[in-house]
């Protein structure tokens, strides 16, 4: 089939690359507008426009998915299909404008996590499964009538980067299937239900706040569900410190939440309401991300 593809994260590379493989004919590819970042504030192309221009693909970068000549050059491409994986909300006009409409692939078992974040909410929200699934797009976001689902198992110690690049090569293949299915004509889609259990909003600052008065576990898990990236965050002798992984003690204790305690040598560990988490993996405002022991090294305790 000829294909457009939309994307711009990692996550999307893997499946435009397996489209690509499966002898389909990708047009073009639809991605964001390059756009300002590190210190010097140089442009920076996305993931999915470099693995593009690396092969020779037609790239479209719209900043308004209305515009005038971007809806021309998607008519003159007449696509049978259009691919889309961690992109934009698209307009109707684009969405519907292919013979066999647009297709999604979201890294969650629909309905639960529709939204931004499904891979980080299922982890933050204790899950022991999560999945991808394929669907027919329609207004409503999230929302279209699924193609086809497959589940993935969440381990106790998985974070949201592991559970990432599982689902990324997952879905790749659950792309390319379901693209198979619909050129064949061989395809029942399921309807989902309006009710979403499970949301996945954007995550902000104020989310990745630790809040020592909450269990073990449900501190243990919003650090897994954050990291690497944006990591779970609180505070050291009054400066900012990231936690990227940890272990939890569940015991009873009479120290008050919060508090830190350390050998100034091994160990790293704060209380909560049912126990303590030791920090494993760590980065203290203005220096590198380092293992507790490394930081300890370099680093002055005060009681």
């Amino acid at each position: 089939m000829k294909i457009v593809f939309l994307g711009t994260p990692e996550f999307s590379v893997m499946a435009l690359d397996a489209i690509i493989r499966s002898g389909h004919e990708v047009a073009a590819v639809v991605t964001m507008p390059d756009k300002p970042s590190g210190r010097g504030m140089h442009l920076q192309q996305s993931a999915v426009k470099k693995y593009a221009l690396e092969h020779h693909l037609k790239v479209l970068q719209p900043e308004k998915l209305k515009d005038e000549q971007f809806i021309f050059e998607l008519k003159q491409i007449n696509a049978d299909i259009n691919v889309v994986i961690a992109f934009r909300m698209l307009p109707e006009v684009v969405w519907n404008m292919p013979k066999f409409g647009t297709m999604n692939l979201h890294a969650s078992l629909l309905p639960d996590y529709r939204g931004a974040a499904p891979i980080n909410w299922a982890i933050i929200n204790g899950d022991t499964k999560s999945g991808v699934c394929t669907f027919l797009l329609k207004h409503e976001i999230d929302t279209g009538d699924i193609l086809l689902k497959q589940e993935v198992e969440i381990g106790e110690d998985t974070n949201a980067g592991e559970l990432h690049d599982t689902l990324m090569q997952v879905g790749a293949e659950v792309v390319v299937k379901s693209l198979e299915m619909i050129q064949n004509g061989n395809y029942i889609t399921e309807s989902q239900p309006q009710f979403a259990g499970k949301l996945a909003p954007k995550i902000f600052k104020q989310d990745c706040q630790i809040d020592w008065s909450k269990s073990c576990s449900s501190i243990y898990n919003l650090i897994r569900g954050l990291s690497p990236y944006p990591a779970a965050h609180s505070q050291l002798h009054g400066k900012g410190i990231k936690i990227f992984k940890a272990s939890k003690e569940i015991i009873p204790h009479q120290y008050e939440m919060g508090k830190a305690f350390s050998d100034g040598k091994t160990y790293l560990k704060y209380a909560c309401s049912d126990g303590f988490i030791s920090v494993i993996e760590l980065q203290l405002e203005g220096k590198k991300k380092m293992l507790v022991d490394e930081f300890l090294r370099g680093y002055k305790w005060i009681d």
